[in-house]
Order: structure tokens, then C-alpha cells, then sequence
């Protein structure tokens, strides 16, 4: 048997234990596997009762042979997400906003606070 994982959907009929015999058996989307220990071959597991649209009617926990479970979808495997790329080296990851004021602002100077103290200090006017 396959490993289990969460989403994966499940068929589980009389094959699993004899209370899912005949009409009472039942699709179940999983959402866990208890990791506990119980007797061989039996698991636990926890997940929404599926009606014939899709849809989860019930949250159910249900005490069942692995063996006898019926994979009717597995679920995705989730892709790996590609690494960020580092910054250049001697370049900031973030721009430096502290240099430069904009000159989209009508009125206002478009020199950096500090061009305007170096401007005071030699008596030059902005």
C-alpha cells in the first residue's frame, strides 16, 4: 500500500471493515493518518465524507484495513518553490529611498537632505 497523505481521496468499502459493507460505504477526503501505533494493518483516519457532487457532508474518524482502501485520487504533490536570487554582490537588496527626495513633488527640492546640509554648511543656498 501506498502512503497516505492528506487530500488524497479514498474509496472504503467492506474491503476496509465489515461496517462499510454494501451501501454503507463511503468516500472520504483524507485530511490525516493518526501516527500512533494499533494493530497490524489498521490505521485510523480522519477526514470529510464526500456526497455523490463532491461535496463533505461529515467529519468522520474511521478505524479501517489499510489494505482494503481504494485510492480513487491522490492528491498533489506539491511543487518546490524556485530559490530567491541574492542581490549582486555590493548591491542592496532593497533601493536606497534616504538619497534622493522626488521630483515628482512640484515645489519641493530634489536634493537629498544631505546635499542640503553640505549646501548650508559652505553658505551655498538651495
Amino acid at each position: 500500500m501506498t502512503d497516505l497523505k492528506p487530500g488524497d481521496l479514498l474509496l472504503i468499502g467492506e474491503a476496509c471493515s465489515v461496517q462499510f459493507a454494501d451501501d454503507r460505504e463511503l468516500r472520504l477526503r483524507l485530511v490525516s493518518v493518526d501516527p500512533r501505533p494499533t494493530y497490524q494493518g489498521w490505521v485510523w483516519l480522519t477526514g470529510y465524507v464526500l456526497n455523490d457532487k463532491g461535496l463533505a457532508v461529515d467529519k468522520r474518524e474511521v478505524f479501517v484495513q489499510q489494505a482494503g482502501l481504494r485510492v480513487l485520487h491522490a492528491a498533489p504533490v506539491p511543487r518546490a518553490r524556485a530559490p530567491r536570487s541574492a542581490p549582486a554582490p555590493g548591491k542592496s537588496p532593497t533601493p536606497d529611498r534616504s538619497a534622493s527626495v522626488s521630483a515628482a513633488t512640484p515645489g519641493k527640492s530634489t536634493r537629498s537632505a544631505a546635499d542640503r546640509l553640505a549646501f548650508k554648511e559652505t553658505g551655498v543656498s538651495t
